[in-house]
């Protein structure tokens, strides 16, 4: 579908949901405002001839700090055409994971937009990835200036968690696959150091792929990093189809994710002042036994003739990694989601998501939950492998999901069949389907 055709399909979802709209816009040039901050972030902003009096504070994800008010420039532009405003901003501070300053700067770069054209009749959060973690804490702190929040594949379950499961999975691979030649794993000095220790680390697992005693030792780092089975095909490989499982998992691993943990924890470390991951003292037994995928790697063990309990003590036995107390304390004040919700959320991840585990949903509800606010989340799922693999049907059709609880103040009908036909009214078929994540292993935070 070509993405200019939302606009002019934007009222069919509407009235799917309930609520009523004069029409689309007609396509004509925005007017885009520029600016920057005091702490020096830049922000950006374009709001439609005809304007529909929504806007949307739109916080992108893990990246350079550019300005950016959309996922991508052909999304953006069917808003724009639907009426909608777009804001965002850089964010600000010496570190991609600029988390810690984002809610501030976005704020902020809302408050300069509502300066010049006034205040909206509504404003939605939509967050990206590291930026749905930064949408999910606008929920807990924009009560007066957000009427809803929509986190599309977002890391709600912080930086804290993330930091130790990827841990526990990189610390699998380069101890079981290559003893004698350890990558360093925390604290690197420089961003070059990180990136040789992700290169290092991706080598090592993709030599591994030529035995089976390897191959069974990759499933097992992949299930402690929540790494999904499913990366190519229309599907995922079949339930017992373990090594096709394990090839996936590879694929994955060595492609891209290996390579862009590593390289992002120097990121990580650089805003919190230090390390937060820790393992000392983690028991990798009972770690791996609530994996979702330890039936796997059980089987590839068998089959390789391998002892997993014996690697598993091992893992146990040197594990010594210990964090910083500061890091700890500071991503834990900056860069993790407290369930207190002020305003509707909805959450939507797709199944298979190689750098976002979906099993972050699940952390996350029960954090909502903990915190009595589980009547203002809902969450949705894509039947989909790749990290926010969403058609632009499927967000579309989510955000008017939200704007239907903003309107009635009741949560609309979210059954898949009612979002999918949502998605197929805006002219391509969606994907969602019913589905509950497993537990997120490794979190300990």
């Amino acid at each position: 579908m070509r993405l200019r055709r939302l606009g002019a399909l934007f009222a069919a979802t509407l009235t799917a949901f309930g609520l009523t709209t004069a029409g689309p816009a007609h396509a004509a040039t925005p007017t885009h405002y520029t600016g920057q901050l005091p702490d020096g972030a830049s922000w950006v902003a374009d709001v439609p001839p005809a304007w529909n009096g929504t806007v949307i504070l739109y916080s992108h994800g893990f990246g350079p700090l550019v300005a950016q008010n959309a996922p991508d420039a052909a999304t953006g532009q069917a808003l724009l055409d639907a009426g909608y405003a777009l804001v965002g901003s850089s964010y600000s501070g010496p570190s991609w994971w600029a988390v810690g300053p984002a809610v501030r700067d976005q704020f902020a770069s809302l408050g300069e937009l509502v300066r010049r054209i006034g205040e909206p009749r509504r404003t939605i959060a939509w967050g990206t990835s590291m930026g749905g973690l930064v949408s999910a804490l606008e929920a807990e702190s924009g009560n007066r200036r957000l009427d809803g929040v929509l986190t599309t594949c977002g890391l709600v379950a912080g930086a804290l968690n993330l930091n130790d499961y990827q841990l526990d999975g990189e610390y699998a691979l380069s101890r079981l696959l290559a003893p004698a030649q350890p990558v360093k794993l925390v604290r690197y000095a420089s961003a070059d150091e990180a990136n040789a220790a992700g290169a290092a680390l991706t080598k090592i697992v993709a030599d591994a792929q030529g035995t089976a005693a390897g191959r069974a030792r990759t499933a097992l780092g992949a299930a402690l990093m929540n790494t999904p089975a499913w990366l190519t095909g229309a599907a995922p490989p079949g339930p017992a189809d373990y090594a096709g499982q394990e090839q996936q998992q590879q694929l994955a691993l060595t492609q891209f994710v290996l390579g862009f943990v590593l390289s992002g924890r120097y990121q990580i470390e650089l805003a919190a002042g230090g390390n937060s991951a820790a393992n000392a003292g983690v028991d990798y037994r009972t770690l791996l036994a609530g994996s979702p995928l330890a039936r796997q790697v059980r089987a590839l063990y068998r089959a390789a003739g391998l002892d997993l309990d014996a690697d598993l003590a091992q893992l146990t036995r040197h594990a010594d990694v210990k964090a910083d107390p500061g890091a700890v304390a500071t991503l834990a004040r900056t860069s993790t989601a407290n369930g207190r919700l002020r305003v509707p959320e909805l959450t939507i991840h797709t199944i298979a998501d190689h750098l976002v585990p979906v099993e972050q949903e699940n952390w996350y509800a029960h954090r909502v939950r903990a915190a009595g606010r589980e009547s203002l989340l809902r969450q949705a799922f894509v039947d989909a492998a790749g990290h926010c693999a969403f058609r632009p049907s499927e967000t579309v059709a989510a955000l008017h999901a939200l704007e239907s609880r903003i309107e009635t103040g009741h949560w609309p009908d979210l059954r898949p069949e009612r979002l999918n036909a949502a998605a197929a009214a805006l002219g391509d078929p969606g994907r969602y389907l019913r589905y509950t994540p497993a537990p997120l292993t490794g979190a300990r935070r």
